[in-house]
């Protein structure tokens, strides 16, 4: 199965464009590919609270299309079924109640064909409110909201399912042809330095971005190194065997208190068989290689090692000034490969984008001068500001066309389940 074509189109950077309706159904289309390999089982698989079913992610994002876009703006839309609102509506207070989270993947019903006709419904009604000569100025700017808001459900179904799928005995792939890479000599790790001084931070460029992303601002930064690529497999297994996970010292107090809780020993997917590290993948069991990236770790894990090595996470702006000027290419959804790779060479800086999120050590707080949307998009992002830290840079589940300097992604700090690494930093 390939996801993408060389000439599949991506979302259109101009916030003004008449032509939309390529990029949605590119974007619809892709969430139906990714769901191709499933079984009907799989729709509904909820294995914790905060992973979500595919069935209702594909419903999910539905739904936004639907009460953002076609309900204000299509006259004459009726809604496909007047349940769904309560059923699919995710966070957004200013909406209405709605489901329990943790409760997603008791709901057998509506079914996985349903939800696929809810889609199929509210896909024509878009693409009618997408004409150009009937689309409101608004809607292109909410369109464009909705697209990126459904990438961002690509990669968590992803994400998701491949949690989903591990917690089964039989460990079941997704799919037979993840890309694996041969056990190579990994890139020897080197610092890159950068000067201090003042630097613009948040999205400047023309087109979309969140409102998490600005505004623009300007910061002082110290002098500052960058590993020239990620911490890979092999590093990480030198801190499992020198004690890492059983030295207190390496700690944040409660990155701690959680690996005693939980009884981390590893990186999750990983497992010891007959003396051997293997990891879950979304292509099954396999050795862990050590010149690969080392993937899902919380923010405690990242933390713990950098202060192994006698190093420190890199802040949010550093990363962002590293990779500002650089192309925005790598190991992203589009490769197909659906698995961090080793880095491909010796270049300056490598695999900023792609491969694993990177893990700052910087909290998600707003920048100066942010005040949220008004209405209910306004709690996409400025609500969950508190007790979360920044990841930058895209993993190999994040799709074309989603992802920029400025982007900042958050998860809690014992988050493992995303695809989730580290790069070292340190002052020069």
């Amino acid at each position: 199965m390939t996801l993408f074509s060389p000439a599949a189109p991506v979302l259109d950077a101009d916030l003004a464009s008449t032509d939309l309706i390529a990029p949605y159904q590119a974007v619809r289309h892709l969430s139906k590919a990714l769901c191709q390999s499933l079984e009907i089982e799989d729709y509904g698989l909820q294995a914790m609270p905060d992973v979500s079913p595919p069935k209702w992610h594909l419903a999910h994002t539905t739904w936004f299309f639907e009460t953002f876009l076609l309900r204000p703006y299509l006259e004459g839309y009726q809604d496909f079924h007047p349940g769904y609102g309560f059923l699919f509506n995710s966070y957004y207070e200013a909406i209405g109640d709605r489901h329990p989270r943790p409760q997603r993947g008791l709901l057998s019903r509506p079914t996985v064909a349903e939800v696929y006709q809810y889609r199929t419904h509210v896909d024509r009604a878009m693409e009618r409110l997408l004409r150009p000569q009937a689309a409101p100025p608004a809607v292109a700017e909410l369109t464009h909201l909705g697209l990126h808001h459904e990438q961002q459900h690509q990669e968590l179904l992803l994400t998701d399912l491949k949690y989903n799928l591990a917690i089964n005995p039989l460990r079941p792939a997704y799919r037979d042809h993840v890309a694996l890479a041969n056990a190579i000599d990994p890139t020897p790790l080197e610092f890159v330095d950068f000067p201090g001084g003042l630097y613009d931070l948040g999205h400047q460029a023309p087109g979309f971005a969140f409102d998490n992303e600005g505004p623009a601002h300007r910061v002082y930064l110290q002098d500052f190194a960058l590993a020239n690529r990620p911490v890979t497999n092999g590093e990480y297994l030198e801190f499992i065997a020198d004690g890492g996970y059983q030295t207190a010292a390496h700690w944040l107090a409660e990155g701690w208190a959680t690996v005693q809780n939980e009884a981390w020993q590893a990186p999750l997917y990983w497992e010891q068989r007959n003396g051997d590290w293997w990891v879950f993948t979304l292509g099954g069991m396999q050795p862990v290689n050590p010149a690969e990236p080392v993937c899902h770790l919380s923010y405690f894990e990242a933390d713990a090692f950098a202060t192994w090595r006698g190093c420190r996470l890199p802040t949010e702006a550093e990363w962002e000034v590293a990779a500002s000027g650089l192309p925005i290419q790598g190991n992203l959804l589009a490769t197909d490969h659906l698995h961090p790779q080793p880095a491909p060479g010796s270049q300056h800086l490598q695999q900023l984008y792609g491969d694993v999120w990177e893990w700052t050590q910087s909290a998600y707080l707003p920048y100066p001068g942010f005040r949220p949307a008004p209405g209910a998009v306004g709690e996409y992002n400025g609500k969950f500001m508190c007790n979360q830290m920044v990841l930058r840079g895209g993993s190999c589940v994040t799709p074309p066309g989603h992802i920029r300097p400025s982007y900042r992604n958050f998860f809690p700090p014992s988050a493992r389940w995303q695809f989730s690494g580290l790069r070292l930093a340190r002052e020069f």
